[in-house]
């Protein structure tokens, strides 16, 4: 349910409407299709976009309900996700490395912000472009996967702003900061 309630919204917002979905009893895909649109509209409203984002959640679980987004193994493939609407490579590869521990790196804004300022990228790669730079440098594994990831929120949300505070950070190879530190 997060990777598709954090979809153009802050993750503070999402962690409100997943609460209240929690306090509903909301865990499960049959527990979010018990739900009238309207009721679940408004437990994400906190989110943004809230009816568009109620209609994605009640499309995804109807499919998870009926198996039809799982592999073989009773995960989900990357290409079932694609093919659901609202769902796109961050949100399908966010709930495979998140809800399915399978090794595939989340490329975001932050992750492009910060690869494009330390010169990793040139800033217009495709989502695919960007994902093959982590995946062919970084060994496949969904738990190290996760915690790069964080880290790069992290330090984004700390210093690698959309407006830069660069004072204190710890990246020393950055096209921003070169400009900006001296």
């Amino acid at each position: 349910m997060g990777a598709v309630l954090t979809q153009n919204t802050a993750w503070t917002n999402v962690e409100t409407a997943l609460a209240r979905l929690r306090q509903e009893g909301v865990r499960l895909p049959r527990n979010l299709l018990s739900l009238s649109h309207a009721s679940l509209a408004r437990m994400v409203r906190s989110s943004g976009y809230f009816n568009q984002k109620a209609k994605k959640l009640r499309s995804l679980a109807a499919r998870f309900a009926a198996r039809g987004a799982l592999g073989p193994r009773g995960v989900p493939t990357r290409e079932g996700l694609l093919a659901e609407w609202g769902v796109g490579p961050e949100t399908a590869d966010s709930i495979l490395l998140y809800a399915f521990q399978v090794p595939v790196f989340v490329v975001d804004a932050y992750t492009r912000r910060i690869a494009s300022r330390i010169g990793l990228i040139r800033g217009a790669e495709s989502y695919d472009d960007i994902q093959s730079v982590f995946h062919s440098a970084l060994e496949p594994s969904a738990a190290l996967f996760n915690e790069y990831h964080a880290l790069i929120v992290e330090h984004a949300k700390a210093h690698c702003r959309t407006r830069p505070l660069c004072a204190g950070c710890p990246v020393t190879r950055c096209r921003h900061g070169r400009l900006h530190r001296a």
